[in-house]
């Protein structure tokens, strides 16, 4: 699955838009949580207990949206997004949202140079 946060993808074209997809979760610290991240806030710096907390949430939020995609057909999602909201106090929902759509690859037009622009890793242009 290609997630992307423009518009489009270069090297490919849509070719169906099949509608908005999303992950949504909702998360919290646990108590002793929060009594660990006041400790970190004490004496300041990186508040890790947070932190892994927010990455974790974020993952959440996409792997449900990828799902969601699967789930239509997708085989992309473009125009990607995170947005996240505090609903109460230590509780905070995290939405990761974009367009599905199928892409399929651009094959070069004849006249092009096939290997114009490739890397070493593509197997195109010549190795000096």
């Amino acid at each position: 699955m290609l997630v992307v946060t423009t518009n489009d993808i270069q090297g490919y074209r849509i070719v169906r838009h099949l509608g908005m997809v999303r992950g949504l979760t909702v998360r919290s610290r646990s108590v002793v949580g929060n009594l660990g991240a006041a400790i970190q806030i004490f004496f300041g710096g990186n508040i890790t207990v947070y932190t892994k907390l927010a990455e974790h949430a974020r993952q959440e939020a996409f792997d449900l949206l990828v799902q969601h995609a699967n789930d239509m057909g997708a085989n992309a999602v473009v125009a990607m997004r995170y947005d996240a909201n505090e609903i109460a106090a230590a509780v905070t929902e995290v939405l990761a949202y974009g367009s599905a759509v199928i892409v399929e690859p651009i094959s070069p037009r004849s006249g092009e140079h096939a290997a114009e622009g490739a890397g070493p890793w593509t197997g195109g242009g010549t190795n000096r």
